[in-house]
């Protein structure tokens, strides 16, 4: 019984902290553990492409086939971000008005969406996986290493779901360790096991992907029981399963924006992969998968920062303390700025190393050292982007949010995408079309906030969110 009261007491603290303590060792309590989880998490599908390039004699084409996956499993990702990033902001800003049943509400609300999403997801992608990855870019040398993997990743969507999407609920609660301690388990095992499957069990890109599955299982089983333990600052609770449509209408209003920037990646891939195929071959499909897991490796990690900081605004928001949420987003936007303009340096200056990572052939290296230093050439202003972004998603912007979701990607980057190879008749169209469509966003972005973030930090604003 007194071990109840303590952690009951231990977790009112932990959320009390984000509206008392200063905001620079708040900023690096909740920040510091969420980006080495973001780190990690990325680890789960780059370590699996560093081992597939490095495969004896098969290692581009099963690299390049295993790429080939990324819209499909980009596409189950968004799927835990629609709830997780949409239910946990506003879990949160109900904990800074004290309302912790209602932030159990919108918990166990988002828990049912995670289920249904994991039943459809998986009967749909496993009736249409083939047709889909031959849409997607693939050829008859890279179906069967794309269909491979694919399968056995599917078997494990429910686990994606609930790492992913359940998490955030721990981060939204200041509980940055634990969150990045749930992915650390699964990634260890991962990289445990991949070199094990892969290459003493011969059993090539399925190892890669059963590995990932397994990892993923014990992150969810993880996660779900923190969620329904004491420590925690809300439950997940058997009542609060049941279909709230209004609740659920509230986390889709703010879901879709993180849903769009996520689920067009996957729509990003298919245009990118398609017209590589068209106008390049293999070996250009091969280069994007190389350039796509480099950008991870730079956005991943700066969007755990932003994403353990987002409880602090919301928090903060919700207690209506709005001069420590306009520190938290000025901290938050140079440190973002100066991450994303130092990435761009390293990779437009030592793209051959980057590319030595994935894979030893030298033509593939060669392609990409010539590429990168063009899709990277706009990452600098990106930091500006993820920091605004973060910011209206934190006070529970969703129009703005969701508009400039749709801007980068849906307005910018796909139809750029299509029409600069077709004007030019070249392939290397293609790859410029990422650096317009990331300045041109992440300007559009910083001047909406500059506009409107007098009108957001007010009392009006945080009444209409009820």
């Amino acid at each position: 019984m007194k071990r109840n009261v303590n952690e009951k007491a231990d977790a009112s603290h932990g959320e009390e902290r984000l509206g008392t303590e200063p905001i620079p060792k708040l900023i690096i309590r909740l920040a510091v553990p969420a980006v080495i989880a973001q780190l990690i998490n990325a680890l789960y599908n780059i370590v699996d492409r560093m081992y597939i390039g490095h495969i004896p004699e098969v290692g581009d084409l099963a690299l390049t086939g295993v790429g080939l996956t990324f819209p499909i499993i980009t596409l189950i990702s968004a799927f835990c971000v629609f709830a997780g990033a949409g239910g946990a902001p506003l879990a949160s800003i109900q904990l800074g008005k004290g309302n912790r049943e209602k932030a159990e509400r919108i918990l166990g609300n988002c828990v049912t969406m995670l289920l249904f999403f994991s039943v459809v997801l998986t009967a749909f992608f496993m009736a249409f996986k083939t047709p889909l990855l031959y849409m997607f870019g693939a050829s008859d040398n890279t179906i069967s290493y794309a269909n491979q993997y694919l399968t056995i990743y599917l078997l494990g969507t429910l686990f994606v779901q609930f790492t992913l999407g359940l998490n955030m609920f721990i981060s939204s609660q200041g509980r940055s360790t634990t969150a990045m301690l749930s992915v650390l388990i699964g990634a260890g095992i991962n990289i445990a096991l991949d070199p094990i499957f892969i290459f003493v069990f011969h059993m090539g890109v399925r190892g890669a992907a059963l590995a990932t599955i397994l990892s993923q299982a014990v992150s969810a089983i993880w996660v779900v029981r923190f969620l329904c333990s004491p420590k925690s600052a809300f439950k997940i609770r058997r009542k609060n399963l049941k279909p709230d449509m209004a609740l659920i209408c509230s986390v889709a209003a703010l879901g879709i924006s993180p849903f769009i920037m996520q689920a067009t990646e996957s729509a990003i891939s298919i245009v990118l992969n398609s017209g590589l195929q068209t106008y390049g071959g293999d070996l250009y499909v091969g280069s994007m998968t190389i350039l796509q897991s480099v950008m991870q490796l730079i956005v991943i990690p700066v969007n755990g920062f932003t994403q353990g900081i987002q409880p602090l605004i919301s928090y903060n928001f919700g207690a209506g303390k709005f001069d420590r949420v306009k520190k938290t987003y000025r901290l938050m936007l140079a440190v973002t700025f100066t991450t994303t303009c130092l990435a761009c340096l390293l990779t437009t200056r030592f793209p051959g190393l980057f590319a030595a990572i994935f894979t030893n052939k030298q033509d593939l290296i060669d392609l990409v050292r010539r590429v990168m230093p063009i899709f990277m050439g706009g990452i600098w202003i990106f930091g500006l982007q993820m920091a605004c972004q973060t910011t209206f998603l934190g006070l529970g912007q969703a129009k703005v949010s969701l508009f400039i979701a749709l801007l980068r990607k849906v307005f910018l980057l796909i139809p750029l995408a299509l029409i600069l190879p077709a004007a030019t008749g070249s392939v290397m169209g293609i790859y410029y079309a990422e650096p317009i469509s990331d300045m041109v966003s992440a300007s559009t972005a910083g001047v909406l906030f500059l506009l409107k973030k007098k009108k957001m930090l007010s009392r009006e604003a945080l009444e209409k969110l009820g």
